[in-house]
């Protein structure tokens, strides 16, 4: 017999099986993992406000927030393959309840990090204390102070102690000055036991419609796909 606290809140896949009593499993230790994506769609939404003046200048400024889009699609599936998933999703009550979506494309490339300084809301740049990040990575945080911070970020330049920009500052030995997107949504107030989380990033979704449907084909084969949207605190 085995016993758990919380069922899982992340979206079945191949790297998150989940057991029959909605517990989530480590790979390899039984249960039924979900489907694998056969296609993943990512967009990054912001409005931005244009405009121009009678010499022709540009002005431009951001009208609201940022989201994070997700599309999916997987192969055709058996019932099996299909259950997980689909069985996790109506739990949800369509877009009433939020979860977490894990892509395969940002999961495993990068350790976690440790955090060297403070960080305000709204920055776009954060120093981790060790080295390996890269451009293109995703990353969330995980601060113990702030269980709210979920929002998540894309690297999209690094400067090292080697090489950085001297109007940025000196980057010491050991870390690196990530530079992200969007800007920081909650300031990180304290550095104790807080995780830049570039392993196993989560996205926080709602499914986008208030319908759930599967099709069946004359191949007993199943056919699904889903569309999610950030959903924040």
């Amino acid at each position: 017999m085995a016993t758990f606290t919380s069922f899982t809140e992340i979206l079945p896949t191949p790297s998150n099986p989940i057991g029959d009593a909605g517990q989530s499993l480590a790979t390899g230790s039984g249960g039924v993992a979900g489907p694998g994506f056969v296609s993943v769609t990512l967009n990054s939404k912001r409005d931005i406000m244009r405009d121009r003046t009678n010499s022709g200048r540009l002005v431009s400024r951001s009208a609201s927030y940022h989201q994070w889009d997700v599309s999916i699609t997987y192969n055709e599936m058996t019932k099996a393959q299909l259950d997980p998933v689909f069985n996790f999703l109506l739990e949800k009550q369509n877009s009433l309840k939020s979860f977490y979506v894990a892509l395969p494309q940002y999961t495993g490339n990068i350790t976690n990090k440790g955090l060297s300084a403070t960080v305000a809301a709204g920055a776009t740049t954060l120093t981790v204390s060790s080295s390996g990040v890269e451009p293109g990575a995703m990353f969330h945080i995980e601060d113990p102070e702030n269980s709210a911070h979920i929002k998540a970020y894309v690297v999209t330049r690094v400067e090292t102690s080697s090489n950085y920009n001297t109007n940025e500052g000196v980057v010491a030995s050991g870390t690196e000055r990530v530079h992200f997107t969007p800007p920081l949504q909650r300031a990180i107030t304290s550095t104790t036991n807080v995780v830049v989380n570039f392993a196993a990033p989560l996205i926080r979704v709602i499914q986008s419609s208030d319908e759930q449907q599967y099709s069946l084909n004359n191949n007993n084969l199943y056919n699904f796909s889903l569309k999610l949207e950030e959903a924040l605190y």
